[in-house]
């Protein structure tokens, strides 16, 4: 499975648990941190963590080991470390307030096929 594979399928993984707003970044040109970032948020701690540990099943599933996992106790700014592609799941709060999209807007968009709400 390639990273663009892989990245629907964690798409699709956020959008089951109800995940808003999830888009995916391809950061090759932007950043040396990673190839790709998916970035999502969810309404309340239990569903940011519903959402991480959806993510990190459905890469395992898919035979992708999770390199690290940050802030999955305090549920409000999850990082999901799959090594090529960095997940991050942030409470609706800390979304809006780190606003990682405009951060890196230079990144171009990577098109997703799930129907989201918002």
């Amino acid at each position: 499975m390639d990273n663009k594979e892989l990245i629907q399928v964690v798409a699709e993984a956020c959008d089951d648990k109800r995940a808003k707003n999830i888009i995916a970044l391809d950061m090759h040109d932007v950043s040396l941190v990673s190839d790709y970032f998916v970035i999502c948020h969810g309404s309340n701690e239990r569903q940011v963590q519903a959402i991480a540990r959806a993510i990190k099943e459905t890469a395992e599933k898919h035979g992708n080991d999770i390199k690290r996992m940050e802030g999955f106790e305090e549920a409000r700014w999850v990082l999901v470390d799959i090594g090529d592609i960095v997940c991050h799941v942030f409470h609706e709060d800390e979304r809006y307030y780190y606003n990682l999209e405009k951060l890196w807007g230079d990144a171009d968009r990577v098109a997703l096929n799930i129907k989201q709400e918002g």
